[in-house]
């Protein structure tokens, strides 16, 4: 069995039913216990996949990406993928000012990485990724929502020098309340944390 070598690109139209594929799956079983049954189960995969297409062929600003994870071994296959942009009001905490956040703010609207791939540095590579494009796009700072249960993804963000900022908010899923924390981070290239 060979070595098998990662890495981060931007995502194709052909891809969005494996995208799609992924966060249900990703879904379906990392978060079976913070989200409800009833609204997994209720989640159409077509539906996702349409969207995803949308977001990749048609992005709401030149600032939205959507990054695949690709593991190449015997063959390659797509493992995670993140959609990415400027903060928007789905960024903001509840009560907060439309402002709040600043204009040179980026927010991640997604980083999955399909558990069974999980442990081998796609979710490290698609926030690199990610932090360089923000950059390029002259971000300052970048915000993501998770959900407190979520145990891999915070320790993903910690590792990368992601902290939480006081917001916190709670989803109704169902009837089901799901609470969610803000973490940010600095995207000034001296405020790296030492790897």
């Amino acid at each position: 069995m060979g070595m098998a070598l990662g890495y981060v690109r931007t995502a194709r139209e052909d891809e969005a039913g494996e995208i799609a594929r992924i966060q249900l799956a990703t879904w379906r079983t990392a978060f079976s216990r913070i989200i409800p049954e009833r609204i997994l189960s209720a989640l159409d995969e077509s539906v996702l996949a349409d969207r995803w297409r949308q977001a990749v062929t048609a992005p709401p600003s030149p600032g939205h990406h959507v990054l695949v994870a690709v593991e190449q071994g015997e063959e390659s296959n797509l493992v995670g993928f993140a959609a990415i942009g400027p903060a928007d009001e789905s960024a903001l905490a509840p009560e907060e000012p439309a402002d709040a956040l600043g204009p040179r703010t980026a927010a991640v609207t997604d980083l999955l990485v399909e558990p069974r791939w999980g442990r081998r540095g796609h979710g490290s590579r698609l926030l690199a990724a990610a932090v360089d494009l923000w950059r390029t796009d002259g971000h300052e700072r970048a915000v993501a929502w998770l959900f407190d249960r979520d145990k891999a993804g915070r320790g993903l963000l910690a590792s990368a020098g992601w902290a939480t900022d006081g917001a916190a908010r709670a989803l109704d899923m169902d009837g089901t309340l799901v609470r969610q924390s803000r973490l940010h981070v600095s995207l000034a290239a001296d405020d790296e944390p030492d790897a």
